[in-house]
């Protein structure tokens, strides 16, 4: 049986989208308007947040939100490597230094104790990063930024709808960024993102950065801002989407739940979720084996993997001027990870005979192994 590693027509309601894109289309209003008025209200209320602010994309998000909280040149913005390179990208670009800081290899977010030994006095900011769908340990890091009057940004372009002890994410930190990349949980069809906060003053600031520095008025430039404003089609896509997003997460963790009950017996390190947190699983992310080996094996039963992330950031060639001298030691947890990464098939749609010819290749590629090295 051949699994596509994501399916995105298996969750789009395309009657739905169709509809709604028609009437935006007949309606004329393209660039911002009411279709991204609504959508921003909506989103802000499934989330449980104050304000909403679209925006072009997740990178820009991440951007606009360190630059309403004032972070500038020679700012430190403590983060994690393990994240897309937009998360670093975002910093460096507003001209602050990202520090790097280690991960719990367990749930694959912000090592919390790693977090204060970090702080200096250039510190400006926290990025954490919900990897995978896992929100971050927001409580102790938040009460580690309020000892030194930090601000704390949640990158959660990867968790949508996940949880943190009865709290959605996009209401816990001082800014949480969202991406609506197309594969995400909750996805438009091309690039958005999104801002949430609950300080009137921040959603105005990134109202002025996202619409060349203007407010309501056309001509009334208050900043040099910049052209990231979210689009009419991208918010009605989003608007009809998030009406089943709740759905698609159930989805989500129901075939987490099904992987993980397939795979007990197998020898992987499978995905676990802190006390008090409800996982989003955008990627089942699973570790512990020859990575090289198993996608091999894998692909030849006709099954898609992929691999979030094969190197962390502070390998990649424009980090290097930011990685610690000893990277391989402060950052041991990360650099494991990007080593033995690997993510499974995983999709709201994916059936339960998807799932077993997945396992039936993963128990079969162990079994593989082992022989050849009898």
């Amino acid at each position: 049986m051949k699994v596509p590693f994501n399916d995105l027509a298996r969750s789009m309601p395309r009657d739905e989208v169709w509809s709604r894109v028609r009437e935006v289309l007949e309606d004329g209003r393209y660039i911002s308007g009411p279709e991204v008025a609504a959508f921003e209200r909506e989103f802000a209320r499934y989330c449980g947040a104050g304000h909403c602010v679209g925006v072009s994309s997740g990178t820009t998000a991440l951007q606009a939100a360190l630059l309403a909280f004032g972070v500038g040149p020679g700012d430190e913005v403590i983060t994690v490597s393990a994240t897309f390179m937009a998360t670093t990208a975002a910093i460096v670009h507003v001209g602050a230094v990202p520090v790097f800081v280690d991960i719990d290899p367990r749930h694959r977010t912000m090592r919390v104790d790693a977090v204060e030994p970090a702080v200096t006095s250039r510190t400006r900011a926290i990025v954490a990063v919900d990897l995978y769908g896992h929100p971050s340990d927001i409580g102790p890091i938040t009460e580690v930024a309020r000892r030194h009057g930090l601000t704390v940004i949640c990158d959660a372009a990867q968790a949508h709808g996940a949880s943190y002890h009865g709290r959605r994410v996009g209401s816990l930190a001082d800014a949480t960024t969202f991406s609506f990349y197309p594969s995400k949980n909750l996805g438009a069809v091309g690039d958005a993102g999104a801002v949430t906060t609950d300080r009137a003053d921040i959603a105005d600031r990134i109202r002025e950065l996202r619409d060349h520095g203007r407010r309501a008025d056309r001509d009334d430039h208050v900043r040099v801002g910049y052209n990231w404003r979210l689009d009419a089609v991208q918010a009605a896509v989003l608007r009809v989407r998030l009406r089943h997003l709740d759905g698609c997460i159930r989805a989500r963790r129901e075939a987490a739940a099904r992987y993980g009950r397939l795979l007990a017996r197998s020898h992987l390190d499978l995905p676990t979720e802190a006390t008090g947190v409800e996982h989003a699983y955008h990627l089942y992310v699973v570790s512990g084996a020859d990575r090289t080996r198993m996608r091999a094996a894998l692909r030849a039963r006709g099954i898609a993997t992929a691999v979030h992330y094969p190197t962390p950031v502070h390998l990649l060639p424009p980090m290097h001027p930011y990685a610690p001298a000893d990277h391989s030691r402060r950052l041991a947890d990360t650099e494991a990870l990007a080593r033995e990464c690997l993510s499974l098939p995983m999709f709201p749609g994916i059936t339960a005979a998807e799932q077993a010819a997945v396992a039936d290749a993963v128990h079969e590629a162990e079994s593989s192994a082992r022989r050849v090295h009898r």
